[in-house]
């Protein structure tokens, strides 16, 4: 972990620091613009940016739970319809918590209340929906530790770090719903919708 430390610069190590607690990590992530560009930068170029979206928001939490004190794990949310979600997640007193970076309002932070990663999982469920407020949320895999990637230097390499996601592909996924209960499911109501889209970004035309 020293020589991991040391691939940071004093200062970059200082601002990771600062940020002490899960919660203090999403109040960073919630303060940055979230960006629609198709990049997967590292955490050391997201914090050089101040900017990032969903995949680069769970590196960057990862990271810096490392830095924290917290074993670097993150989660994949998958999706039918729509786009898949990454997560941080993170364990106090045996139950997990998640830091997260979206694009909506109510696919962010968790509070470590959830006795198991299916909890968590389904915690999204009504908060995941795509632009024709279809709830979409299928499936969670297990926790990736990310120290498996530290020979490719995630955290603070310049060059995209594509791998991560690559790999989320290729691990398996639990289902939340059975099929018979996807076709059941009703769209969101419109102040539901109005709400989980609150300062969304959009592509400017």
């Amino acid at each position: 972990m020293n020589n991991l430390k040391s691939d940071f610069t004093p200062s970059e190590l200082r601002k990771f620091r600062r940020l002490k607690t899960p919660h203090g990590i999403q109040q960073a992530l919630d303060a940055m613009p979230y960006h629609l560009e198709d990049t997967a930068w590292s955490p050391r170029r997201v914090l050089r940016e101040n900017t990032s979206h969903c995949y680069e928001g769970a590196l960057f939490a990862a990271a810096a739970l490392r830095l924290n004190g917290y074993p670097p794990l993150i989660l994949d949310l998958e999706a039918e319809h729509d786009t898949d979600h990454v997560i941080a997640v993170y364990q106090v007193d045996g139950c997990w918590g998640a830091v997260a970076k979206s694009n909506y309002t109510g696919c962010r932070y968790r509070e470590p209340v959830y006795r198991t990663l299916r909890e968590l999982a389904l915690s999204y469920f009504d908060t995941y929906f795509n632009l024709r407020g279809e709830r979409t949320l299928r499936t969670f895999s297990r926790p990736v530790h990310m120290q498996r990637f530290d020979p490719l230097h995630w955290m603070t390499s310049e060059e995209p770090v594509w791998f991560v996601a690559e790999y989320l592909l290729t691990i398996s996924h639990t289902s939340l719903v059975t099929p018979k209960q996807a076709k059941r499911l009703h769209r969101l109501d419109g102040r539901s919708f109005r709400a989980g889209c609150l300062e969304r970004a959009e592509k400017k035309s």
